[in-house]
């Protein structure tokens, strides 16, 4: 192996630290701003933790990235990335910790918050071991899986909130988003050197930060300084939020299908990075992300980290092994020292979205570019459920703005509308696992694996009729749908043997 740094890892890093620094103000802004959480918790425990289950995790994957580069006497190898998973993130912020918080308020007043903070990091912790117990059978459930569903159900992940939802923002603030992204255009898509060799991702950042400067989307805040918040062991807290959860022992209910989530998208990421060309283990990875993840629980972190969807995108950008590691330094000492406040000021959204949109991009590319030829139509499939997990998440956002009840009236206003919502809710739910049945689905079925797709028709009634998938929590759901998906396996079964009046595509 050559060096641990090399100058294209630049790009990497600056993409990824962009994606783990918004992931981190983000999680501080709803701490504190809608549950009231003071910031000895905010900044002197959370942030923290969090920055050193990054370091513990991006530290590893580098220290992967290298064995196997030495294993197979490469240089190119490309460390798996790291971090906070956004859908995961707004998950236990307003799946576990908004009803712990809301529900001890009127009971506890002010108390409610720590007590929240203190269930949460138990939840959290408990939530890694659950990632771990994961690598009992991830390895079985990726030799069974056609990438096709693997990959296409990130594809779909990537496309509504890595690619749409960053354009999005890029066009409510052209002026410093459209200049930004020419840059990533030319540079990591197009692949046209800068001068100077300029790291294409560095130039979009400043670029940005410029115009915003200039515009007044961004400010240098005066006013911050520095301070430092050690990380410190909490273990009395963890024990004590496990004793609270007791009295909230709904919330498993939240925690256990999302870290089921986690540990899948976690096999998927790595088939991915395999598909790239990096073949990682995907049982070791499983329990280094619940390591990482209870590592920081143990250090105050309310949120479960994972590998990174996107490798394929930073092997593109050149990256290799110090883009990881360093990333997983700067968040710590970020985290530490309270920086993540002035660089949210200074570095509009707009001017870090473009490299999210190239990230979300090439992995949309990659799972048909990946997949068997023939297996496009099973790709695509995967990805549906996650276009109206979006429709969903915005619609919602509209019903609590405008504080409407999501109720018979309101669905039979929106039928009227051509809005399929009560459809588009089930379709949202459990969304990773829910595209990676689908396409798994239609990819054996287009390789006359008749009995296979059944088999997986069979499970998605089963963790339909178990609340894994297609339902608001874990329980019991003897519903139309879990019947649908059994009549859905009885249907395909009927075409076992079934002569194909289609060209033979085997092979493609």
């Amino acid at each position: 192996m050559g060096r641990l740094w090399k100058s294209s890892d630049w790009n990497g890093f600056w993409a990824l630290l962009a994606d783990n620094l918004a992931n981190l103000v983000i999680a501080a802004g709803v701490c504190k701003g809608v549950f009231n959480m003071p910031d000895e918790i905010v900044f002197g425990r959370i942030l923290p933790g969090l920055g050193v289950s990054l370091v513990a995790g991006l530290s590893f994957y580098a220290y992967q990235g290298y064995k196997l580069g030495q294993k197979e006497n490469r240089e190119d190898v490309t460390a798996l990335p790291y971090g906070i998973s956004t859908p995961v993130l707004f998950i236990y912020l307003f799946g576990v910790l908004a009803p712990l918080y809301f529900g001890w308020l009127d009971q506890y007043g002010d108390q409610a918050a720590l007590m929240a903070w203190q269930a949460g990091v138990a939840a959290c912790f408990m939530g890694g071991a659950v990632e771990c117990l994961g690598s009992l059978f991830g390895p079985t459930l990726k030799r069974i899986t056609p990438r096709a569903g693997m990959l296409g159900t990130l594809a779909g992940i990537a496309l509504v909130y890595i690619a749409t939802v960053p354009l999005a923002s890029i066009l409510e603030h052209p002026l410093v988003g459209l200049p930004a992204l020419g840059i990533v255009l030319a540079g990591l898509i197009a692949g046209l050197r800068l001068p100077f060799g300029l790291p294409a991702g560095l130039v979009a950042i400043v670029l940005g930060s410029a115009i915003g400067l200039a515009t007044g989307a961004a400010t240098i805040d005066t006013t911050w300084r520095p301070s430092l918040h050690v990380p410190l062991p909490v273990v009395g807290d963890i024990i004590q939020g496990f004793q609270l959860l007791l009295s909230k022992p709904e919330i498993l209910a939240v925690v256990l299908p999302i870290e089921i989530y986690n540990f899948i998208e976690t096999m998927n990421n790595v088939e991915s990075a395999e598909a790239a060309g990096d073949a990682y283990p995907v049982r070791t990875c499983q329990v280094a992300d619940g390591a990482g993840t209870m590592i920081g629980a143990l250090f105050g972190s309310t949120f479960p980290t994972t590998v990174y969807i996107g490798h394929p995108a930073y092997k593109r950008l050149g990256s290799r092994l110090g883009y990881a590691a360093a990333v997983g330094l700067v968040s710590l000492f970020v985290a530490v020292t309270g920086l993540h406040a002035f660089f949210y000021k200074l570095i509009p959204t707009s001017a870090v979205a473009p490299l999210l949109v190239f990230v979300g991009t090439v992995i949309v590319g990659q799972a048909f570019s990946e997949s068997p030829r023939r297996h496009g139509v099973a790709v695509a499939f995967a990805m549906l459920c996650h276009v109206s997990n979006l429709l969903v998440t915005n619609i919602n956002g509209v019903l609590q703005v405008h504080d409407l009840p999501n109720d018979e009236a309101l669905l039979s206003k929106l039928a009227g509308q051509g809005i399929h919502w009560a459809g588009h809710q089930t379709m949202a739910l459990g969304a990773i696992v829910s595209g990676l049945i689908w396409g798994a689905i239609v990819a054996y079925l287009i390789d006359h694996k008749v009995a296979r797709a059944a088999g997986f028709a069979f499970a998605g009634g089963l963790l339909t009729l178990f609340g894994v998938i297609h339902g608001p929590t874990l329980g019991f759901y003897p519903n139309s749908i879990a019947l649908g998906y059994a009549l859905l396996g009885g249907v395909i079964l009927l075409f076992s043997g079934a002569e194909s009046v289609l060209e033979d595509t085997a092979q493609s």
